[in-house]
């Protein structure tokens, strides 16, 4: 094996390695659905400063268009994401509990 063949086996370990280790940060840095939803919609200008939950609506879901209720900490959404479109999402009132008179 040549100076030249040496080169480029280590040149091609060095781009494996690297690439490994890129793949590696991206996964400690997943982020969670709710994250990935309130990201959407601050793009379109709703404010989720915090998100707390997200959970997929079935009912409501369709096979092109998936529907997400989003809690943030300060508001909640109803949020329909489909392929190569904004967003449609619904600012919805939170729900209370409601107390029995004593």
């Amino acid at each position: 094996m040549g100076m030249s063949d040496k080169r480029r086996a280590c040149g091609s370990w060095g781009l494996a390695l690297s690439v490994l280790l890129a793949a590696m940060a991206g996964a400690a840095h997943a982020q969670t659905p709710s994250e990935d939803v309130a990201a959407q919609i601050r793009q379109q200008g709703y404010t989720c400063d915090q998100p707390v939950t997200a959970h997929r609506d079935v009912r409501r879901s369709k096979p092109d268009s998936a529907v997400w209720v989003l809690a943030c900490r300060d508001a909640l959404y109803r949020v329909r994401l489909s392929p190569d479109m904004s967003a449609r999402v619904t600012k919805l009132k939170p729900h209370r509990t409601r107390r029995t008179p004593s």
